[in-house]
C-alpha cells in the first residue's frame, strides 16, 4: 500500500484543508503581490511551511514506499517525458520567442544569484508538492480525473496544450503508483526545466 491511499480527504477530520492550503496559499499570495524573484521567493516560503504543517497534520511520514524501485523509477522517466513535452514547441518547433536575461524578473542579473536559486528551488520541490496535493490528490477525489486535466490545463495559460498533457502524464502515475510517484515526476521536470533555464538561458520557460 503506498502511503497517499491513508491520507484523508473529508473536512470532517481536515483532510481537505490540508491537501488544498498549500496550493490556496501559494495562489492566493501570486494573485496579491507583484510577479518578482522576492514575491516568489516568499511565496516559496510560506508554501514549503505550509506543507511541512500539512505532511504534520494529514500523517504523513517517511516510508520505504518511497523508494520503491518501481515506483521511483516510473516517476522519474515520467518526469523526463514531461520535460521534453514541455520543451518541444519552443526548442525545436519555433513556437515562440526567447527571452534575454534582462527581461526576465528571475535572471541572476536582475535580481540576484540568491533570489534566482530561491526561485530554482522552490519551482523544483515546492512547487510540485503542493500541486499534487491539490490536484493529484484532492481534486481528482473531489471532481474526478478530467475536471483535474481541464483545470491544470488552464491553469498553465498560453501553454495549455502541454499542461494538458502533463495532467494526464501525472494523473495517470498517481493512480498506478501513487501521489508519491507523480510528486517525484513533477520534481524531476521542473527540476531540470528550471536548470536549462538558469545555466541554458531559456527564461521564456520562467
Amino acid at each position: 500500500m503506498t502511503v497517499d491511499k491513508k491520507l484523508p480527504t473529508s473536512f470532517a477530520r481536515g483532510g481537505s484543508f490540508w491537501l488544498i492550503a498549500p496550493y490556496a496559499a501559494w495562489m492566493s499570495m501570486m494573485a496579491i503581490f507583484p510577479q518578482t524573484a522576492f514575491f516568489y521567493a516568499m511565496r516559496g516560503a510560506v508554501a514549503a511551511t505550509l506543507l511541512a504543517v500539512s505532511a504534520w497534520r494529514l500523517g504523513i511520514g517517511f516510508s520505504r514506499n518511497w523508494l520503491a524501485v518501481s515506483p521511483f523509477a516510473y516517476g522519474v522517466g515520467a518526469g523526463v517525458f514531461v520535460l521534453l513535452v514541455w520543451i518541444a514547441p519552443e526548442m525545436w518547433l519555433g513556437v515562440g520567442k526567447p527571452i534575454a536575461a534582462l527581461d526576465s524578473p528571475y535572471s541572476p542579473e536582475v535580481c540576484g544569484w540568491t533570489l534566482t536559486f530561491a526561485k530554482l528551488a522552490a519551482s523544483a520541490f515546492v512547487i510540485p508538492a503542493a500541486e499534487e496535493l491539490f490536484f493529484r490528490k484532492w481534486l481528482v477525489g473531489f471532481a474526478g480525473f478530467w475536471w483535474m486535466v481541464v483545470l491544470f490545463a488552464v491553469e498553465h495559460g498560453e501553454r495549455w496544450h502541454v499542461g494538458a498533457i502533463t495532467g494526464i502524464v501525472y494523473g495517470l502515475l498517481a493512480k498506478r503508483f501513487g501521489l508519491w510517484s507523480a510528486i517525484v515526476a513533477h520534481m524531476v521536470t521542473n527540476l531540470a526545466l528550471g536548470l536549462i533555464v538558469v545555466y541554458g538561458g531559456r527564461w521564456q520557460f520562467w
